[in-house]
């Protein structure tokens, strides 16, 4: 779990969080040869993200078109889900002999993140049947690190994008100062008001703005 942690702890806001994570998970968690996360959001709709090689895409599309599978699973009961044997397994008839089909025996699927809007699962699979006999424990304490992991760089990104709605309604409003003459309280109102009218939020107003100041200068 130091290798881990340690993994997850480096540039922890950088793009590439989740895809250390599927990576590590291949790492230290016996008998896992591939993984990716699967993320649904407030429709219900599921994707893939950071899969460890192309061949994982389809058996989690699969499982995703056929509603079935220990991801969806996962996600849909927030729980651990596992398939020791895929093509024989009652929980998954329709999803188990295709994923066979496509090279992966064995399956389990562990939430690592859940909010009101989304919610995600580790998946790891193995090419060999039972391969993940006793791993479930290790895989749920990975999970936990993981999920801190997730929340911390989804915690950077929202705040890079404030600072970054907030230079940009800084600069609008210097644009609106120097275009009508008004102080930076005026400016501001008269962004707000026009956002209140057209019922669009502020920073796209802001973004208009820049980008039409942007043309005159170009032109």
């Amino acid at each position: 779990m130091n290798q881990v942690a340690d993994a997850l702890r480096s540039r922890p806001e950088a793009d590439d969080t989740l895809t250390k994570i599927t990576r590590t998970a291949c790492e230290v968690i016996p008998g896992v040869d591939e993984a990716s996360i699967s993320i649904s959001n407030l429709e219900g709709k599921i994707k893939t993200v950071a899969p460890t090689s192309v061949s994982i895409r389809r058996p989690d599309e699969l499982q995703y078109e056929l509603n079935e599978g220990p991801c969806v699973d996962a996600i849909k009961f927030q729980q651990t889900m596992r398939s020791e044997d895929l093509g024989n397994d009652r929980q998954w008839p329709r999803y188990g002999p295709q994923a066979v089909a496509l090279g992966f025996h064995c399956q389990m699927a562990v939430q690592i993140y859940e909010s009101q809007t989304s919610h995600a699962a580790l998946n790891v699979y193995s090419r060999r049947r039972g391969a993940l006999d006793g791993a479930v424990h290790i895989a749920e304490l990975f999970a936990t690190h993981a999920s801190v992991a997730m929340g911390f760089s989804r915690s950077v990104e929202n705040l890079k994008e404030a600072l970054a709605t907030r230079d940009s309604i800084g600069k609008a409003i210097g644009v609106t100062m120097q275009r009508f003459g008004l102080d930076e309280e005026q400016a501001f109102a008269s962004l707000v008001r026009v956002s209140q009218a057209r019922n669009v939020k502020l920073r796209l107003v802001a973004e208009e703005i820049l980008e039409e100041r942007n043309q005159q200068l170009a032109s």
